[in-house]
């Protein structure tokens, strides 16, 4: 069949094996309509110079228009500790003089003690400028003395029901806010324009691009967590054809509401649907960080010095509510996308979709949990029972100062040994899904491949956490390709390198599968193509 594209001199990885008789693929109209060798040429042709050809990844958990707008504001995610976030905001403020706020964020909490900021830097610097810089993982958020004023947060301040307020040893607030904290102060932000939303979606769009990333779910589209709603956005740039990328917008769940939400979500769902937009997910965050202890946990906490506390972590919505959500959200055919990161969280969202199967039976909605950080024994073999994919960052699943020092500590010795156990749910039967949740940590796929396969950092000098959780390669490569497809309804035509399928390839510069264990990260991009269209590269 005659092709309008022709990558010749290439290796071939079809998501399953190296095709030995095989090293061109022949596209046409964005579909791969031949694989050998020797292919007729037509069209446009490209030597490939004995690359190696992937099938394009999809990111299962990202928030790409939030990255976007931070990439574009104060953006700290390249600091590593005070000095360097310093040293960004004065350029930042030098560069933006009429501005009446500083937003952006990206900061690490294991750059300050015990991972809390003060307010204290920030009001020397800029004593009558309010300041809100949320953290790299969006729990918690620094801000100065300025803003904690202009939201009238002072030692009488109660904590939200949802959130907590950092405060020194006489009760005044410090300049830290935890979860539905952030909101006292996020509320008084000005809200992102269209045109600055639509400029940090295709900002995210190029970056993930350069990655080898075709597609992608959109872990947060609404009003939550002070983010404007992106479903235009993407709406506007599918229309006019700047959106690139595959998207499932994961509609966000207002736990502050009820069921009287659910008729909007289908009505956004229709409005999408017109623009070839799947907004047929439904995001839920059930709970919060193990960090900020937050993570909603079955063992309680523990104190600095090993003893047990009353704190089990904050469940944002109660079980017997949230499992008469997901059951009316499943029998609507939406996909539920639960944040599930400690083991009772895990446990609560679980038991409602195991109520929304036995009420609705199987509907194949393709449900996941996203992060899993601990998952209890007893609950492991759940996930494949109740076909419910693992949605996890593997970029996490390692010892670093935050693991090691905010972590760690102060869980369970049982929760200590469940950390992203990704052998067990695998040999359980569980479908992976891997993901980046990108601002949070960086969305490389080779990064969190080269974590899921060692259980280190790229170039720690760490031991691994719990190395027994390990993946091969190829079972890395299998959950970032075809298991994150799946979560997003895709796999029969991307994720896989087929006769048929989309041309949605990924060109790197050397064997994946067979580098050092230690190299994965170091594997680079040379092109990227999504439907047979160069995103990057070329």
């Amino acid at each position: 069949m005659a092709a309008d594209l022709l990558l010749v001199n290439g290796r071939v990885h079809d998501g399953s094996t190296w095709r030995t008789d095989a090293d061109a693929i022949a596209v046409r109209d964005g579909r791969i309509v031949a694989i050998g060798s020797d292919l007729p040429v037509a069209g446009d042709v490209v030597d490939l110079d004995g690359a190696w050809v992937l099938p394009g990844f999809h990111d299962a958990h990202v928030h790409p228009v939030q990255a976007g707008l931070e990439m574009n504001a104060c953006d700290l995610s390249g600091g590593d500790d005070l000095d360097d976030y310093l040293r960004v905001i004065t350029a930042h403020v030098a560069a933006h003089p009429g501005a009446d706020w500083v937003v952006g964020g990206g900061w690490s909490m294991d750059a300050f003690p015990g991972g809390v900021p003060t307010a204290a830097p920030l009001d020397r610097l800029l004593p009558d400028r309010p300041v809100f810089l949320p953290n790299r993982d969006h729990h918690s958020a620094w801000v100065s003395s300025a803003a904690l004023r202009l939201a009238g947060i002072d030692r009488s301040t109660p904590d939200p029901a949802d959130g907590r307020i950092e405060r020194d040893a006489d009760g005044e607030p410090t300049g830290a806010l935890h979860e539905g904290a952030m909101e006292l102060v996020r509320r008084l932000v000005p809200p992102a324009t269209a045109q600055e939303q639509t400029r940090a979606l295709l900002t995210a769009q190029a970056h993930l691009h350069s990655l080898g990333i075709v597609g992608w779910q959109d872990a947060l589209v609404g009003e939550g967590l002070g983010m404007a709603d992106s479903l235009d956005t993407y709406l506007g740039a599918a229309r006019d054809g700047s959106l690139t990328a595959k998207v499932v917008a994961a509609q966000w769940w207002d736990r502050a509401r009820g069921l009287e939400q659910v008729a909007a979500l289908v009505e956004r769902r229709a409005r999408a649907a017109s623009a070839g937009i799947d907004a047929g997910s439904v995001k839920i965050m059930q709970d919060g960080v193990c960090e900020t202890f937050t993570a909603a946990v079955i063992d309680p906490y523990l104190d600095r010095h090993g003893h047990a506390t009353d704190n089990h972590g904050m469940t944002f919505i109660e079980a017997a509510e949230l499992a008469a959500y997901v059951q009316q959200l499943d029998a609507l055919d939406f996909q539920v996308h639960v944040h599930a990161l400690g083991d009772r969280a895990v446990r609560d969202s679980l038991d409602a979709i195991e109520h929304a199967v036995t009420v609705n039976g199987r509907r194949g909605n393709r449900h996941h949990l996203a992060h899993v950080q601990i998952v209890h024994p007893d609950d492991v073999a759940r996930f494949a029972a109740l076909d419910v994919s693992a949605n996890a960052q593997p970029l996490w699943a390692c010892l670093d100062d935050q693991m090691v020092d905010l972590t760690l500590p102060f869980l369970s010795e049982a929760a200590r040994g469940q950390q992203y156990v990704f052998r067990s749910l695998l040999e359980s039967g569980a479908r992976l899904a891997f993901g980046s949740d990108w601002p949070v940590s960086s969305p490389d796929p080779f990064g969190a491949m080269h974590v899921a396969v060692n259980r280190t950092a790229p170039g720690s000098p760490l031991p691994p956490l719990l190395g027994d959780q390990s993946l091969t390669v190829a079972e890395a490569l299998e959950a970032y390709t075809r298991g994150s497809a799946w979560v997003s309804r895709m796999e029969q035509t991307s994720g896989r390198i087929a006769v048929g399928a989309a041309a949605d390839l990924v060109v790197v510069d050397r064997d994946v599968l067979s580098v050092p264990a230690d190299e994965i990260a170091d594997v680079r991009v040379l092109r990227t193509y999504v439907d047979g269209r160069c995103v990057h590269g070329g």
